[in-house]
């Protein structure tokens, strides 16, 4: 009885110190000078950007017109019968918005932010490029930066604090719930390595 009660003490104090890391890393803004900036895909509408992808945009233009870094990678693939990708519809989005068409890569790939950040890191691994501003909502930037960091990105991150994910007590709370159950999760079975991104160039 012992020992169980010491299990679940134990897995308690874990999921703790777990959904924490969330909350504290998701407050944080690290703007420092990087190679580029990533912004994570979010759903998109037949071409047009949902609230939780123009927040996410808005908040790569304010760092890209800063000058926190050169470039901007957008990511993320589309979903069957979908007509556009989401880093084809975030891309159009910046350069409608004054970033110039050769400061845009977009890598339409990814179903999952593992799957997106492979194909990055695969893109920056190609052109030599070593650091990036992860540009996602505040409760998804632990997992995103530990998932880049694993796959050799020195990789910092200044999320969005607008849109839907930051609205209302209770959303933020179960979007931390959920994200400290995924970065656990891609800690105990889907951990990346640098070997991910050695694949052929986006």
């Amino acid at each position: 009885m012992r020992i169980v009660l010491m299990g679940v003490a134990l897995l308690l104090v874990g999921s703790a110190v777990t959904f924490g890391q969330v909350w504290w890393v998701g407050r944080g803004d690290d703007r420092r000078a990087s190679d580029t900036l990533i912004v994570l895909g979010a759903s998109q509408y037949d071409g047009r950007p949902s609230a939780i992808l123009t927040a996410r945009l808005d908040h790569a233009l304010e760092l890209y017109r800063a000058g926190v870094a050169p470039r901007v990678i957008t990511v993320g693939g589309n979903q069957p019968g979908d007509r556009f990708t989401e880093a084809e519809v975030a891309a159009t989005y910046l350069r409608d918005h004054g970033v110039p068409a050769g400061a845009v890569l977009a890598v339409p790939q990814g179903r999952d932010t593992l799957s997106s950040m492979i194909a990055v890191a695969s893109l920056m691994d190609s052109r030599h490029w070593g650091s990036a501003v992860v540009v996602t909502d505040r409760w998804h930037s632990l997992r995103s930066r530990t998932i880049a960091a694993d796959l050799g990105i020195a990789a910092v991150a200044s999320p969005s604090t607008g849109g839907p994910a930051n609205r209302g007590f209770g959303t933020q709370v179960h979007y931390i719930l959920r994200e400290g159950i995924g970065y656990r999760f891609y800690q105990l079975f889907h951990r990346a390595s640098p070997a991910a991104a050695h694949t052929p160039a986006v």
